[in-house]
């Protein structure tokens, strides 16, 4: 489907769409997320949004909605720690969910526990908490992480353990594999050690090789593999890769519910974990009588605190079941083929004296990278147009991109050329905390460097529409000075 464009005629829309399909034939095969598009996401279409922010959050789908509230309205569920009719219910309604999971990442209940969360952050908290880090150990990790992840590195370093990172390239913003090798190679054995990096970064859309989680665990590490930003688009085969840990988020796969995720663990590696504390449901026993009286619940429930979204799990499983009825390899081959097409566009996009109007981050082909492109718009002497104004320009034409650092500050201070010098100002005063816009100024005003980033990213309901109409959009800024 074609969206209008008062910079672009019907006619010229319909040329770049057969063009589009003759440099990527592979699209036409996923011709039938056009007919779910009309059907199950209209809303785009009859509000007159360009969504362009799947890394951010997915969409759901309305008949979504319409399964979840005819099941909430046909049932009577309670609370499923009791054995009353109404939480036998909701128990299995949940199992029901768990088994939904197990079946869309292939994580066999023999290998692995399905930790249901609030999202992957509380996966991932979850494990930096319980982990058993110690004098000796190691959290190995990429620039390239999201916070949720770095932020792991604070229980490490409370407990003795070092921390240690291995930087991406500037040129692509790649892991270098051989420096990872070195890493993994180079940390001592009898600690436990913990190395995390995503299946693909949030920021660059570069996609590290699955093939680390073998050779990390072969050398005796427990190894996270982030697919936050990969499991939307890519089929994830946990069995397959045996990592130890990956945190989901569900509202990045099929938009609702946005309450839930989980942590796939493997049952080994879950057992290794300390729990710091423990809570309602977390438990089969505990007294008042001695402070060290207490019996932590075997397997997921020791993990899940307090009462699950018993009301919500069942969403899960109607979210699965769409993506299913889809198909993975689908929508994998469609926002390939659109981000592809954006690449190539944003690549030959220029000002009429020639030089470049866009410089993007990260690989400039879809070679082991995913739908994510982060990007500047710059004028004709290099200099970025403001991030901030180029987002709420796109707001006024309804046009939803993402700017900033994506809480991913590796690969932004990477691909600016943030030095520790430049940054350091912004942690000068630890009595004074400092929000992001105003590091993002003082650098900015004491360097030129220009700490901000735009960011598109394509998803399960993205139409060559949509990308269209972000380059007519992007063609605005042609020969228009900045500043």
């Amino acid at each position: 489907m074609m969206h209008a464009d008062s910079r672009f005629t019907a006619e010229q829309g319909e040329a770049a769409f057969k063009d589009f399909l003759r440099r990527f034939p592979s699209f036409v095969a996923t011709a039938a997320v056009d007919d779910l598009r009309a059907a199950d996401y209209a809303r785009l279409d009859r509000l007159g949004h360009t969504y362009l922010d799947y890394t951010g959050g997915g969409l759901y789908a309305e008949s979504q909605l319409r399964r979840h509230e005819e099941l909430l309205a046909g049932a009577v569920l309670g609370n499923p720690h009791s054995q009353s009719p109404t939480s036998l219910a909701a128990a299995a309604l949940a199992r029901k969910a768990r088994d939904a999971v197990r079946r869309f990442f292939n994580a066999p209940e023999g290998e692995f526990e399905i930790v249901f969360t609030a999202n992957a952050s509380g996966a991932l908290k979850l494990v930096g908490e319980a982990y058993p880090f110690g004098p000796g150990g190691v959290f190995l990790l990429s620039f390239d992480n999201h916070n949720s992840v770095n932020g792991i590195r604070e229980f490490a370093a409370r407990k003795g353990a070092a921390v240690s990172y291995v930087p991406v390239r500037e040129e692509d913003l790649r892991l270098d594999p051989e420096q990872v090798r070195t890493a993994l190679r180079g940390a001592g054995d009898g600690a436990p050690k913990l190395f995390a990096y995503p299946a693909q970064s949030n920021f660059s859309g570069v996609q590290h090789p699955l093939e680390w989680v073998a050779e990390a665990r072969e050398l005796g590490w427990d190894v996270i593999l982030d697919c936050a930003a990969f499991a939307p688009a890519n089929p994830v085969d946990a069995l397959a890769i045996g990592a130890d840990f990956i945190p989901i988020s569900f509202y990045k796969l099929f938009g609702y519910p946005t309450g839930s995720g989980c942590l796939i663990a493997r049952r080994e590696a879950l057992a290794k974990l300390r729990r710091p504390w423990f809570a309602g449901g977390t438990i089969t026993l505990a007294s008042v009588q001695q402070e060290d009286w207490y019996h932590l619940a075997p397997g997921a429930t020791g993990f899940e605190d307090g009462t699950i979204d018993y009301l919500g799990l069942p969403a899960l499983s109607i979210g699965v079941e769409h993506l299913e009825s889809v198909g993975m390899e689908v929508i994998h081959a469609r926002v390939q083929a659109l981000a592809g097409w954006l690449l190539e566009e944003l690549a030959e996009l220029s000002h009429t004296d020639g030089s470049p109007l866009a410089r993007v981050f990260g690989p400039p082909g879809m070679e082991r990278r995913g739908a994510t492109i982060a990007l500047y718009l710059v004028d004709p002497e290099g200099r970025p147009y403001d991030v901030y104004d180029v987002e709420a320009a796109a707001a006024r034409e309804r046009i939803s991109v993402r700017s900033g650092c994506f809480c991913n500050p590796g690969d932004g201070e990477v691909a600016h050329r943030i030095t520790r010098a430049d940054v350091e100002s912004c942690f000068s005063d630890p009595s004074v905390a400092i929000t992001l816009h105003e590091c993002q100024q003082r650098i900015e005003d004491a360097t030129g460097k220009v700490p901000n980033t735009i960011r598109v990213s394509l998803g399960l309901a993205s139409d060559f529409g949509d990308v269209y109409r972000f380059m007519a959009f992007a063609e605005g800024y042609r020969d228009r000075p900045s500043g």
